[in-house]
């Protein structure tokens, strides 16, 4: 029986395909080498040789080694790649007290898949964030702050009020209340209600003195859930939406609890921009310039942010007309004149609240203020000797510009005024991003460092070379040559499993190197059940060939049944599971695909290839009797 034979188009085919393997799987050989990102505190900030060279110097005298230093995309950033792993840490601390606030200084990994292989479109897998180290942050909605600025809008609403009905008497705030004093009983209850159609919410409450009467405004405890709850929503997509605009490759944004924000970014390359821009929690308000006779009580003073005013500074109302949680798109660009500008374009309310507000004033300038929670670093001595850093929040509030209103303005409009290029898009990105709805604080903030996620890779990798070892001691004992065929298959599966997973840009966690484990185990379980059928076929007296085509072709219902019940639940998994859960799905559905072709089509091909074509006597299954019989059988 001349049989088992593959066509020379299918040989050819699986060649393509193992060596298309090889050259996508190739990159993850080249790992990556520890680095220093550096980059400004502000986007206007550039990073050139001397500050390189304070760096340099300050690694140099801690005896840090570095090599390979570049400043990268015109002066944005400066990258110095470490010769040693665990220095890392220690070289970030050294540089960030060299150089100070005004930079940021980040742990970094740094690619070196050499050239040919990233012109082919290969890439390493992105490793998860327990394997390459990466950033987690939690981020804290501050509540005081957003309950106070809540108020200040119900003071100012209802100052507003009160005097386009011109009902007379004073507002001012108290705690977690607004207070509102009269001189007549009727001014009162004008303003009852008033307040209690305007803001419903709210808790009034009546008290009378000897020749005053007061009417109390009080926030409910539910209001100020409710407004922790809107702050914290909006934060959430705010916050997705900067990390978007930073293009992690799979970063994970999460509420926690009632007031907390997670944010996970694997293998960033980039810590120090993800900080900048999740850390500007940055407002804008508009506000019109104060008319020189204004009492004090009613006007601010604020500095120009922009290099060209340095010191200058402007007295601007307290009263915000809209502030930055209006603003539902802005675009950086250039006017007419070749100016960087930012193109804003607002929500309804806000369009209404900002052409009232421009069409009765105009030829008067409004300020644009931008307001950014910063934080000072202060390095303190413990009494063992021991240098502490402790971060001190602060709100920088700084006028970016204050441009006379031309005409009454609607719901598009432009800010012009602007400094430079890299000031106009950062200022969009923030608006676009959205203003958040209260001041959030880095409450925690962890680099899983590198150092760490080697170690994870370390042990992962030595998990996936033990289970293969004993696999393959195991068949080859049991199986002979049908076992070292399904060893070379296996081998052949794995380069394929990590040339699709590079390939799709899929993300590697720990929990995906023990979908690689189970690969392993579910690729070898295929091939005992085709093996276990052949030596039954063998023993019913067929000849070897039919033996084996009988052996492959009854076995594979089997195996498709058992691996696409598999493959279900990894979809599952896939579709609810968070972050690590979903690493795991990934790399086992990629695994029982590959695995399954490599079972069936690979293994088959090697045996066609030692046995195929030709008369065989007997197989070489190993097993008790199955040969003799295989003899017998042929003798006769």
């Amino acid at each position: 029986a001349m049989m088992n034979h593959y066509p020379l188009w299918k040989n050819v085919l699986i060649l393509i395909v193992v060596a298309g393997g090889f050259f996508y799987a190739a990159p993850n050989l080249y790992a990556p080498d520890p680095a220093l990102q550096i980059a400004g505190a502000s986007s206007s900030q550039t990073i050139d040789s001397p500050i390189l060279g304070r760096a340099e110097q300050a690694l140099t005298e801690a005896g840090i080694p570095f090599f390979g230093e570049v400043i990268q995309e015109q002066g944005k950033s400066a990258l110095l790649r470490l010769t040693d792993r665990d220095q890392q840490l220690r070289a970030q601390a050294v540089v960030s007290r060299e150089l100070g606030d005004g930079f940021i200084v980040a742990l970094n990994l740094a690619p070196t898949t050499p050239d040919w292989l990233l012109q082919g479109g290969a890439t390493p897998m992105k490793l998860g964030l327990d394997l390459s180290g990466g950033v987690h942050f939690k981020l804290e909605v501050d509540v005081a702050a957003a309950t106070e600025r809540r108020l200040e809008q119900y003071e100012v609403g209802i100052k507003k009020r009160l005097r386009e009905e011109r009902v007379r008497g004073r507002v001012s705030l108290d705690g977690q209340r607004a207070v509102m004093q009269f001189r007549a009983e009727a001014d009162r209850e004008a303003a009852r209600q008033l307040v209690a159609e305007l803001y419903p919410e709210l808790f009034l409450d009546r008290v009378d003195e000897e020749d005053a009467w007061f009417l109390y405004a009080a926030v409910t405890e539910q209001t100020i859930a409710e407004l922790v709850d809107y702050a914290v929503t909006q934060n959430l997509t705010t916050i997705r939406n900067r990390v978007n605009e930073l293009g992690v490759s799979e970063p994970l944004v999460q509420r926690q609890g009632r007031n907390r924000i997670v944010v996970e970014l694997p293998g960033i390359q980039d810590t120090a921009e993800a900080k900048r821009i999740l850390g500007k929690v940055a407002n804008l308000e508009f506000r019109l310039v104060a008319e020189a006779n204004a009492p004090i009580s009613e006007r601010q003073r604020f500095e120009y942010r922009s290099a060209g005013r340095e010191g200058m500074t402007e007295w601007l109302e307290r009263d915000v007309i809209i502030s930055g949680e209006s603003v539902s798109n802005a675009q950086a660009g250039f006017d007419q004149n070749s100016q960087p500008n930012v193109s804003i374009s607002l929500d309804g309310e806000g369009g209404m609240l900002m052409s009232r507000a421009t069409r009765a004033n105009v030829k008067r300038r409004m300020g644009v203020l931008f307001i950014e929670r910063k934080y000072r670093t202060r390095y303190e001595m413990t009494e063992s000797g021991e240098e502490v850093a402790t971060r001190i929040p602060y709100d920088e509030k700084k006028l970016l510009t204050a441009p006379v209103i031309q005409s009454a303005l609607g719901a598009q409009f432009q800010i012009t005024g602007l400094d430079n290029p890299g000031e106009s898009s950062e200022l969009a990105l923030m608006l676009r991003a959205g203003a958040l709805a209260a001041p959030i604080t880095f409450v925690e903030e962890r680099t899983v460092g590198p150092s760490l996620g080697a170690e994870n890779i370390r042990l992962g990798t030595k998990s996936v070379q033990v289970g293969l070892a004993l696999v393959v001691v195991f068949m080859m004992f049991y199986y002979r040559v049908f076992g070292v065929a399904a060893v070379l298959a296996l081998s052949g599966n794995l380069v394929l499993l990590v040339a699709i997973m590079s390939f799709l840009g899929a993300t590697l966690t720990l929990p995906g190197i023990a979908g690689i484990v189970l690969t392993v185990g579910m690729a070898v379980d295929a091939n005992v059940l085709i093996f276990a059928r052949i030596r039954e076929e063998v023993r019913g007296g067929a000849p070897p060939q039919t033996a084996i085509g009988q052996g492959f072709d009854r076995a594979v219902v089997t195996i498709l049944d058992a691996n696409i019940t598999t493959l279900i639940v990894a979809i599952i998994l896939y579709a609810i599971g968070t972050g690590p859960i979903k690493g795991f799905a990934v790399t086992l559905s990629v695994g029982i695909i590959t695995s399954m072709l490599s079972s069936i089509i690979g293994t088959r091909a090697l045996i066609n290839l030692f046995y195929g074509g030709r008369r065989v006597q007997a197989l070489s299954i190993g097993g008790v009797g199955g040969t003799k019989v295989a003899r017998q059988g042929a003798a006769e």
